[in-house]
């Protein structure tokens, strides 16, 4: 489905952790206050985490109330016409909103509706942002805005790094995941049959707009997805906030805006400090892949769409766990710790057989084809102990007994 037209009482948190410090420097954090005409201003109270990019640095700024105002969008670069671009399921619920607070920056605000899900992650969908540009006269100053998930954020991205060589992009994320993992740090792609975002580009947008607010009509199995994303942030670097997140997980599953906004904020300083050291992933960056490796296999040997991404990462985490075991960097305890996080999220922590006759080399082979490979070799994001990660290669005996113990 296509369409492209002229737009039409929370109890309180008591947080179990103090300010934590990374064992790297935090982000850093400052108050979004401005005001635009006759729009409210930002509460002061919405948080802001800065990518640190020399001339591609931008803000994530996260708080309530930001999507529909026009105070949110006044920093960004002038041109005559925005396309907004989101899916079957995100655009009845916030394009109107989003539209209207861009009619105060730009003449002309289109809409341009995808069909939603992984499924749809592919070249004929992204023909239809390109068709949606070209037949109303879009010039390389058009900027493109993301509303919707994962799906939405990457293939807004990768078109706005494709026409005419580029173009400005902000990410208005309305998932979990989407808000703490696939917006910030300008990973932008397609799937392909064979694997998973294989095709795309890096490629950093101008704003990330987390406005809490659309959390409250995401379902609980999206939810549980975003928070996959969440945990695996503590294992990596921040052992702390894994405490903090085993305290305060009933709160987020509530959707409780306080426990919401603290997560989502721990979760963009770690990333935003992981992505300003490394940011086309040669080499920092990959432990944010932590449990993606087994989580890809897992989407692409079901078919997309089957298990969500973060469905996937969730058990991915668990079977890496259980492979950084095995190759004594923790202990049965650790893995045990975060097993048990993972299934209180609401997420599998079994992985499916994708093939009977010989489950492991089928998920091998797919392993083979995630990025992180390297002349056919796997590369696996393992925990080098509490709160650090590393990338190495495992012998596949040691993948097999994973896989065998992990599948269901």
């Amino acid at each position: 489905m296509f369409q492209c037209h002229e737009a039409a009482p929370i109890s309180r948190i008591e947080p179990q952790r103090r300010v934590i410090p990374l064992p790297v420097p935090s982000a850093e954090k400052c108050l979004y206050t401005s005001v635009m005409h006759a729009s409210p201003p930002l509460s002061p109270a919405t948080a802001q985490v800065r990518i640190n990019l020399a001339e591609r640095s931008y803000p994530i700024v996260i708080g309530t109330g930001l999507l529909g105002n026009a105070a949110t969008y006044q920093h960004l670069p002038k041109a005559a016409t925005a396309l907004v671009v989101s899916n079957t399921t995100v655009a009845p619920l916030y394009a109107a909103q989003l539209t209207d607070a861009l009619r105060a920056h730009y003449a002309r605000v289109l809409l341009v509706t995808l069909p939603d899900g992984e499924a749809h992650k592919d070249w004929p969908t992204l023909q239809l942002i390109f068709d949606a540009l070209l037949e109303n006269g879009c010039d390389r100053k058009t900027v493109l805005f993301a509303l919707g998930g994962g799906v939405v954020g990457d293939m807004t991205g990768f078109a706005a790094a494709s026409y005419m060589r580029g173009v400005p992009f902000v990410q208005v994320p309305t998932t979990l995941l989407a808000q703490v993992d696939s917006s910030v740090g300008g990973k932008t792609a397609i799937n392909h049959p064979l694997g998973k975002n294989m095709i795309g580009a890096f490629y950093q947008p101008q704003l990330v707009v987390c406005d809490l607010d659309a959390l409250q009509t995401l379902p609980g199995r999206e939810l549980s997805a975003g928070l996959a994303e969440i945990i695996k942030y503590g294992p990596i670097a921040d052992m702390d906030f894994l405490g903090w997140l085993e305290t305060n997980l009933d709160a987020l599953r509530a959707k409780e805006p306080a426990a919401l906004a603290q997560a989502i904020q721990r979760s963009c300083e770690i990333k935003a400090w992981v992505v300003g050291q490394d940011e086309r992933e040669s080499g920092l960056r990959a432990i944010l892949n932590f449990g993606h490796t087994f989580g890809h296999a897992i989407e692409s040997g079901l078919g997309y769409g089957q298990w969500l991404h973060g469905e996937g990462v969730g058990c991915g985490m668990v079977m890496a766990a259980h492979l950084s075991e095995r190759l004594g960097r923790v202990d049965s305890a650790f893995v045990e710790r975060l097993t048990t996080l993972v299934r209180r999220a609401g997420l599998p922590v079994k992985g499916p057989v994708l093939f009977a006759a010989d489950n492991a080399s089928r998920y091998l082979d797919l392993m083979r084809l995630d990025k992180k490979s390297e002349a056919g070799e796997i590369r696996f994001v393992v925990i080098d102990g509490p709160g650090k990660a590393a990338v190495c290669a495992a012998p596949d005996g040691l993948v097999r007994e994973v896989i065998d113990l992990c599948c269901a």
